[in-house]
């Protein structure tokens, strides 16, 4: 297996610099600060970055951008709700994994949205997703509403508590 030390962000949000990116940097900042930095570095991909270069199977942008998330030790994976479920900048990003392209890496799925509604579409479409594409998900994802953002810190302390255990167990054993 790879020496994977790096912690990756990977947002969804067809808007760069976001609250999406916002939130997946502050959990990945709090699983680093609860593991002890032991999943090491911060590495940041806005897709809103790579925009059309994802449709181009032959992109060096891309290959590379799918190369860093793949030798990740762990992955936030931001998006914001579109439709009740991911974006399609998302889902067109990893489709370029095939199922087992995420092996060996350990997977936070985040989502943001309006609305309660929309709150279990985190555990319903982007967890199986993840799961598909081979990467581990010790742990339940988390879901913030808008109108929780400037509590973030509050809502991170909720969801540490039950997650944190599994997490930093799957960052210890890879698994």
């Amino acid at each position: 297996m790879a020496d994977r030390t790096s912690t990756t962000v990977l947002v969804g949000n067809p808007k760069v610099a976001s609250r999406t990116r916002t939130v997946g940097e502050a959990v990945a900042a709090r699983v680093l600060c609860a593991t002890g930095g032991t999943a090491g570095p911060l590495d940041v991909i806005e897709l809103a970055e790579l925009g059309p270069s994802l449709f181009d199977w032959s992109s060096v942008t891309v290959k590379a951008a799918t190369a860093r998330v793949a030798a990740s030790r762990l992955l936030v994976v931001a998006t914001p709700v579109y439709k009740a479920t991911y974006t399609g900048l998302l889902k067109s990003f990893l489709d370029w994994f095939g199922h087992t392209g995420l092996a060996g890496v350990t997977a936070v799925p985040v989502m943001v949205g309006a609305g309660a509604a929309h709150a279990l579409a985190v555990e319903v479409h982007l967890r199986p997703l993840l799961v598909e594409i081979g990467a581990s998900v010790p742990t339940r994802g988390l879901f913030v509403l808008e109108d929780q953002l400037d509590s973030l810190d509050d809502v991170l302390d909720g969801w540490a508590e039950h997650a944190m255990p599994y997490l930093a167990s799957a960052l210890t054993t890879g698994r």
